[in-house]
């Protein structure tokens, strides 16, 4: 009987054992897919807190000056939170092709580009050689918010 209670023991001991190390990866996991979802839900918040809109009139022609190949957009933060105004954080596509050379102006003297504020982008072209008479789109993206402005020339 001695022998049976020992070996029923170290099945139990066995047992906990593993029960024990499953339970500590199961917690470890577990731990990884909450910060997971955690950080997800930050990037998604502030994804939601950003909506822009571009204010500009596409039938003026104040939109693209033939002389400087420039385009120019007056685009309003319609959303929640305050954006970045550096270049680096907003992309612009024209007629397809990504451009670099973008400059932006916080308008009315606000120190940063708040709810309700509107910046100008001055929009130069890459492949120099201006835009062609017909139809052209300039899509803005910020913090994957994107709008799509259309205008001719």
């Amino acid at each position: 009987m001695a022998s049976v209670s020992v070996s029923h023991m170290i099945l139990f001991i066995a047992s906990i054992m593993i029960a024990a190390s499953v339970a500590g990866v199961f917690t470890d996991s577990i731990s990884q897919v909450s910060q997971a979802i955690d950080d997800r839900g930050i990037s998604v918040s502030e994804n939601v807190r950003t909506d822009i809109e571009v204010i500009s009139d596409s039938g003026s022609a104040a939109v693209y000056d033939e002389t400087t190949e420039n385009i120019t957009l007056y685009v309003k933060n319609t959303g929640s939170r305050e954006l970045r105004s550096e270049s680096e954080a907003i992309d612009v596509l024209v007629d397809g092709q990504y451009e670099t050379d973008v400059t932006v102006t916080i308008l009315d003297g606000a120190d940063g580009w708040g709810p309700g504020d509107v910046v100008r982008l001055e929009i130069s072209p890459n492949d120099g050689g201006g835009l062609t008479t017909g139809d052209h789109r300039v899509k803005v993206i910020i913090n994957e918010d994107e709008e799509v402005f259309r205008f001719r020339i």
